[in-house]
Parts: C-alpha cells; sequence; structure tokens
C-alpha cells in the first residue's frame, strides 16, 4: 500500500508547452515511487492521448478525461459513458450552430466536423485526428469536445444532464453532469492501495479546481490561472521552471 498519492495534471502542469516531459521530472517521478509514493496523472485528456507521458514516467494509475474514465496499476477501477441519446441530442444542437464536435473514449476519437481550430488544436495535441460523422453510433463516448468560442453560458442550461467546462480558448470539455476529476479520484481513493493515504494535486487551470478542493494538499503551478493560485496551499514555481521538483521538496516527498 502506498503512504501517499500525488497527482499531476498534464498541460501546463507536469508537462512543458511542447508537451513533452523534462528528464528530471521522469526521474522525480522514479523518486516519488521509491518513496513509497504513488504517482498518477488527473487530466482532461483520455488515456490514448497520453500514453506516451505514460511510458515516459512509468506511471500506470490514471484519471482521465475529466475523471469520466479511472484506472489503478493499469486495470480499469470506473468509467462514466454518456448517454447515446443526449450525446445525439448535444450533436444536433452543434451542427444548428456549425461547432464541430470530438467523441472520445480511452481508446480513440473522431470528429463530426472539421475547421481552422479543430486542426490547431490536434497539430498543438500532435494528434491525427479524422472526422468520421457515425463514429458515436458505434463506439462508447466518455467524453466530449465541443469547438465553439462564444462563450454560451446557456449551453449548460440546456444540456442539464452535461457537465462542461472551459480550459480552452477553443471549446468546452462535456462529461456527464457530476463528473470532475476529483469524482474520478474519489473513486480510485476507494482502492484498497489507496485508502486513507495523504493526497497531493499538482495544478494550473480551471478544471483543477475540483481536485483542488477535495484533495489534503493542493499545488499551483507559477503559471497557473489566479483561481487555482488562490486556492492552492501551495504555489511552485512555473512548469519550465522546475516547479514540479519544487512542489514535491516543498513538501517532503523527494
Amino acid at each position: 500500500m502506498a503512504k501517499a498519492i500525488v497527482f499531476f495534471d498534464l498541460d501546463g502542469t507536469l508537462l512543458q508547452a511542447d508537451k513533452s516531459v523534462l528528464p528530471e521530472v521522469s526521474d522525480a517521478i522514479q523518486k516519488l515511487r521509491a518513496n513509497g509514493v504513488e504517482p498518477a496523472i488527473a487530466t482532461g485528456r483520455n488515456v490514448f492521448e497520453v500514453q506516451y507521458v505514460l511510458d515516459a514516467t512509468g506511471i500506470d494509475t490514471i484519471v482521465s478525461a475529466n475523471g469520466s474514465y479511472v484506472q489503478a496499476h493499469g486495470r480499469v477501477v470506473h468509467q462514466t459513458l454518456l448517454d447515446p441519446q443526449v450525446v445525439l441530442k448535444f450533436n444536433a444542437y452543434a451542427a444548428e450552430h456549425n461547432d464541430p464536435v470530438g467523441w472520445y473514449n480511452q481508446s480513440g476519437f473522431a470528429l463530426s466536423a472539421e475547421n481552422a481550430d479543430t486542426k490547431a488544436n490536434y497539430q498543438l495535441l500532435h494528434l491525427d485526428a479524422h472526422v468520421d460523422a457515425d463514429w458515436y453510433m458505434t463506439h462508447p463516448v466518455n467524453f466530449m469536445f465541443v469547438f465553439e468560442r462564444n462563450q454560451d453560458h446557456t449551453l449548460p442550461q440546456m444540456f442539464p444532464a452535461l457537465s462542461m467546462v472551459r480550459n480552452n480558448p477553443r471549446g468546452l470539455d462535456v462529461m456527464q453532469a457530476g463528473v470532475t476529476k476529483m469524482s474520478g479520484i474519489r473513486q480510485l481513493l476507494s482502492h484498497r492501495d489507496f485508502v486513507d493515504i495523504p493526497t497531493y494535486a499538482f495544478g494550473d487551470a480551471q478544471n483543477d479546481l475540483p481536485m483542488f478542493a477535495g484533495v489534503d494538499h493542493p499545488i499551483a503551478m507559477g503559471n497557473g490561472q489566479a483561481a487555482t493560485k488562490k486556492q492552492a496551499e501551495f504555489v511552485t514555481t512555473a512548469n519550465d521552471d522546475h516547479g514540479i521538483v519544487n512542489g514535491l521538496k516543498h513538501f517532503n516527498l523527494l
């Protein structure tokens, strides 16, 4: 059983701007594990998107898709699938507004349509996106991303069965209502290896706030948003300025 668990957000936190993992971060993860501390990922992205991070760090415990899919030591603990009828209605609304939708599960994804924002988004993430308007009909969907920049505050009201959060100017993460990083973490903490141990979390953005509210020691990155810094117990340096290592050292985890 681990003596503590540390959750790492990825974009803007564990990763550099080019989405790479610094050698010093990989080394820190190995030292954590040697010290009996479980390193875990807590991300808005799906497992297939970040497999290279798991490979580079050796991490096999992850809360992905903002809590929609959870695995411990490489084995599924929990997943929340979206209601196909809700997905169908959401697709129709997005199509009326010419907003592409990405449908995801832990293994892959597809797009309803393509535009400049989808191309820029997936180029940044180093993902090969493809349009398949019927993909959601033949694949389970645990997460969606709708490409819209209009700051449409009525969208969540129209779909009360869904939860939405903006951590990308190009659009909104879409999950089942009530699903957050913290709901996924709670599922993970029910696993026999992680019961009643201290919890730490590193993050930088809006979708990290539920996680910060639920762990023992929230740690904000120096490059993070003001709201995450306000809610943090400790603000470390930026992700490109030894932020992970400095934060772990502050709590004597290294």
